[in-house]
């Protein structure tokens, strides 16, 4: 059998992007996006965890994903799960493999495959996996070492260096905040175009359709919840509007995505249900807690707060009947809401004119 000229050189490309399934799409899809406009005629793969699968398929069905179905809790057999893959993607034959994790064992995962001499880029540990090894048999690594970012992250774009800065303080800020930074600036993609937007193939959002809020308050950077979920939610449905709250909603991440669609704006938190609005364009309202807006970007957002010393992990020792709670008033909030939405509204309706 003939190969076709077209094809004999054809490039095999692996992308490395794990972690959460937020931080997948918000990051891998572009990213992905990215390298296509740049190799349009190489296979591209990606090398992605859990729920990251999902939409990945979801943007891009076409795209060929490896998909680690486990990764144990445990240090070694982490290890031995990561030196299993490598094993694996070695016997691929890819002409270029680049990580763009920064979770300690994806970057040991390319590590040994830069030992191993194959044509890695991005993000790997700083030391060699013989050394890493050897502190692990005589004992001597150290805790911070594996839990702290800037004492293993090594990297091949030159950019890496500004992840580690408070870039949210920056003058010029990116539009789409923490992905586009993390991509054009320490990845120095500075080309590519921040497309994260899923296709659902479903009926597009109506703004004349009786108005619909989705809050998705479970997950914050600053390690805890927006506890007032259920009040807020109480305190719109006496507003008149129609409310659905991210733990009623069953299944995949489709059905969450397809719910975020047809609301008229998503109340988050400060986490990865901001991204996964972002998929679908919804209108975001960011409960910001303790974390800083900026690095989020959303439509609208919450003042930072300092951590509530009743909810916030760092005070998790405190007696709770002492801890004062400085979270956003459920009633207040819901009323912002609804003056923002009539704000919404009134915009759409001189649009339309």
């Amino acid at each position: 059998m003939t190969i076709p000229e077209s094809q004999q050189h054809r490039q095999k490309i692996l992308l490395i992007k794990m972690l959460s399934a937020a931080d997948v799409g918000a990051i891998g899809v572009p990213a992905l996006r990215f390298f296509k406009q740049q190799f349009g005629q190489a296979e591209l793969q990606v090398l992605t965890f859990g729920g990251g699968a999902e939409l990945l398929q979801l943007a891009e069905p076409q795209v060929r994903l490896h998909i680690l179905e486990h990764w144990p809790d445990d240090f070694f057999l982490a290890m031995e799960t990561f030196l299993g893959l490598a094993e694996q993607i070695i016997g691929e034959g890819y002409q270029q493999i680049i990580n763009l994790d920064t979770a300690f064992m994806p970057c040991f995962l390319a590590r040994f495959l830069k030992d191993a001499g194959e044509p890695i880029s991005g993000n790997y540990l700083s030391i060699s996996i013989q050394a890493l090894l050897d502190k692990v048999q005589d004992k001597s690594l150290q805790a911070d070492y594996v839990n702290v970012s800037a004492n293993y992250l090594q990297s091949s774009f030159f950019g890496m260096s500004r992840w580690h800065s408070r870039w949210w303080e920056s003058q010029y800020l990116p539009d789409g905040g923490y992905p586009e930074f993390y991509l054009r600036q320490c990845c120095g993609f500075s080309d590519l175009r921040m497309d994260s937007y899923i296709n659902l193939k479903q009926a597009p959002f109506n703004p004349k359709a009786p108005t619909l809020i989705g809050i998705c308050t479970e997950v914050g950077e600053d390690g805890y919840a927006y506890p007032h979920s259920v009040a807020l939610k109480a305190a719109l449905q006496r507003s008149g509007f129609k409310v659905w709250l991210e733990s009623e909603i069953k299944g995949s991440y489709q059905s969450l995505l397809s719910k975020m669609q047809q609301s008229h704006i998503v109340v988050c938190k400060a986490g990865g249900s901001r991204w996964l609005a972002n998929h679908v364009g919804s209108p975001v309202l960011l409960i910001s807690g303790a974390a800083e807006p900026n690095r989020y970007m959303p439509d609208f957002a919450t003042d930072q707060r300092t951590p509530c010393e009743r909810h916030s992990p760092l005070f998790r020792d405190r007696p709770t009947k002492l801890q004062p709670c400085n979270c956003e008033n459920p009633q207040l909030l819901a009323d912002n809401i609804a003056s923002l939405l009539t704000m919404l509204a009134l915009e759409e309706g001189s649009s339309d004119a």
